[in-house]
């Protein structure tokens, strides 16, 4: 597979074993992923939060065992964000959601095993369409594995929000009598999952910009105003490592999008 496009504010965020494990509570306070015994595992962490999403990538995968958390993260967050080719991006997704299946078969408590296969075949189904999603059975492995997610860790603050967009998502595609009945989606369980979001890590500018898209894409452009206030708030964020950055980024570029 070809190169990965590289973080473009790379040397901004350089993080040492040391000064990651200072901040290791604060930049995990979404996934609530232990911080690693091994140094190696640990080391992997520093690639990811520099930026070096390729390398810890990488590494994780060498290592394998608690690795593939990094590796899952590493590549989720880079195809997400940076990767410019669709067919690669789908492609990054599905590794991770089979890697993470894996994973969680092996170690069924691990909560990000199940929370990177959710995200990732969630990100899969935007890409295909979620109503070809939604047929071929990912809309129910998607809630699934994020309400094992949350069972196992409660306090998950991106399991949350994952599981807000599900019924976002299904709303907005194949509306609230359909999405109720035949998927048990519902606004106010979505609201209500992205407000606990919000609670959980009051200080995230991903939870924020997220919380923005769902009250347009649920409520419609009468909420415009109060999202943008929100994208606001995410865009004013101070980025503590590469992936905050990213998403402070995103958060500036659609308020641009809408002056």
């Amino acid at each position: 597979m070809a190169k990965w496009t590289v973080f473009p504010y790379l040397g901004d965020y350089a993080f040492s074993v040391t000064s990651l494990k200072k901040s290791w509570q604060q930049l995990h306070a979404s996934d609530r992923e232990p911080c690693p015994h091994d140094p190696q595992v640990l080391h992997a962490w520093t690639l990811f939060h520099s930026g070096e999403f390729e390398k810890a990538a990488q590494e994780g995968l060498r290592l394998g065992g608690d690795g593939i958390t990094v590796a899952n993260k590493a590549t989720s967050i880079y195809a997400n964000y940076l990767e410019p080719e669709e067919s690669v991006r789908l492609a990054l997704y599905w590794q991770v959601a089979e890697r993470a299946e894996a994973q969680a078969a092996l170690q069924p408590d691990n909560v990000n095993a199940w929370f990177w296969q959710a995200y990732a075949l969630g990100r899969y189904s935007q890409g295909i369409n979620i109503a070809k999603a939604l047929a071929q059975g990912l809309g129910s492995r998607v809630r699934e594995a994020l309400e094992k997610t949350i069972r196992i860790q409660p306090a998950h603050a991106d399991a949350h929000l994952a599981l807000g967009a599900f019924h976002a998502e299904v709303i907005d595609k194949v509306g609230s009598l359909i999405g109720c009945m035949t998927y048990g989606a519902k606004k106010e369980t979505g609201m209500k999952l992205y407000q606990d979001a919000l609670q959980l890590n009051p200080g995230s500018a991903y939870a924020m910009t997220e919380y923005a898209n769902a009250l347009v894409m649920m409520e419609g452009e009468r909420r415009a105003p109060e999202a943008n206030e929100w994208y606001q708030r995410a865009a004013a964020c101070q980025p503590l490592d590469a992936t905050e950055r990213l998403d402070v980024e995103l958060a500036k570029a659609e308020l641009l999008q809408r002056h």
